[in-house]
C-alpha cells in the first residue's frame, strides 16, 4: 500500500498539465533500522529489516517526482501521540485500568511526536520552499520505553506493574514485534536547524495532554 500507492500518485502527477508545486510523503523512522543506543539524524543511512526496507522502497517511489520539478519532502514520522487514534487509542486504556507498563526490557529507545505538532511540521514543508529530501517528524529528546511507561502512568495517576515480556511480545506478534522492541534514537536535526516551534518538546508534557 505505501510503496505501490505512492508510485500511483506520481504517474498521476506525470500525466497532470498542471503540477503541484510540493509532495510531502507520509514516511517512518523505520527507514534506520533499530538503532540501539547510536543517536541518527536525517544524514545517517538507511537501517536493515523489513520495516526499514519498506521505508525505503516508500521513499524511493516519492523520490522520483523530483524528476518532473515537483518540492519531494520525505517526513520521516516517529511514533505519533494524539487523543483520538493510532496506537495510543489501545494503550490509553490499559494506563486508565493500572494494566500498563514498560515493553520487553524497556531500555529501547522510543522517538515520539505529539499529532499537533506533527501536522505543523506538515504545513511547514507545504509552505516552506526551501525545505526538501529527509525530515524526521520527532521530538527533540528521545526517550526510553521505561520513561514512556513512567510518564504515560503520571498522566493519568495510575501504577504502571505489569510490563510485556519481550518472548511474549515475540510469540504474540511475530515480525511485529519489531515495532514495539527495536530501539529508534532519532532527533529532528533539519526542524531543529530551521527553530521549529513546538507545542509539546517533552513526553511528559506531550503525555498530560493526550490523557486530559
Amino acid at each position: 500500500s505505501r510503496v505501490q500507492g505512492t508510485r500511483r500518485l506520481v504517474e498521476g502527477i506525470a500525466a497532470a498539465a498542471v503540477k503541484p508545486r510540493v509532495l510531502v510523503s507520509a514516511s517512518a523512522i523505520g527507514f534506520y533500522g533499530d538503532t540501539g543506543d547510536g543517536v541518527v539524524d536525517e544524514d545517517s543511512r538507511a537501517g536493515s529489516g523489513f520495516l526499514s526496507e519498506v521505508a525505503q522502497a516508500w521513499e524511493a517511489e516519492a523520490v522520483k517526482a523530483e524528476a518532473l520539478g515537483v518540492r519531494v519532502v520525505r517526513l520521516r514520522i516517529g511514533f505519533v501521540l494524539g487523543r483520538d487514534g493510532g496506537a495510543m487509542k489501545l494503550i490509553k486504556p490499559l494506563f486508565r485500568m493500572g494494566l500498563g507498563g514498560r515493553l520487553g526490557s524497556g531500555r529501547q529507545w522510543m522517538s515520539c511526536i505529539e499529532v499537533d505538532d506533527l501536522a505543523s511540521m506538515v504545513l511547514a514543508c507545504l509552505h516552506d520552499d526551501s525545505i526538501s529530501g529527509p525530515m524526521n517528524a520527532v521530538m527533540p529528546e528521545p526517550v526510553t520505553n521505561a520513561d514512556f511507561t513512567k510518564a504515560a502512568a503520571r498522566a493519568v495517576h495510575r501504577p504502571a506493574l505489569f510490563p510485556a515480556p519481550a518472548f511474549a511480545l515475540r510469540l504474540a506478534l511475530g515480525d511485529l514485534s519489531h515495532l514495539m522492541l527495536d530501539s529508534q534514537r532519532v532527533i529532528p536535526k533539519r526542524f531543529a536547524n530551521m527553530r521549529f516551534r513546538y507545542r509539546f518538546d517533552g513526553i511528559g508534557a506531550a503525555m498530560r495532554e493526550v490523557f486530559r
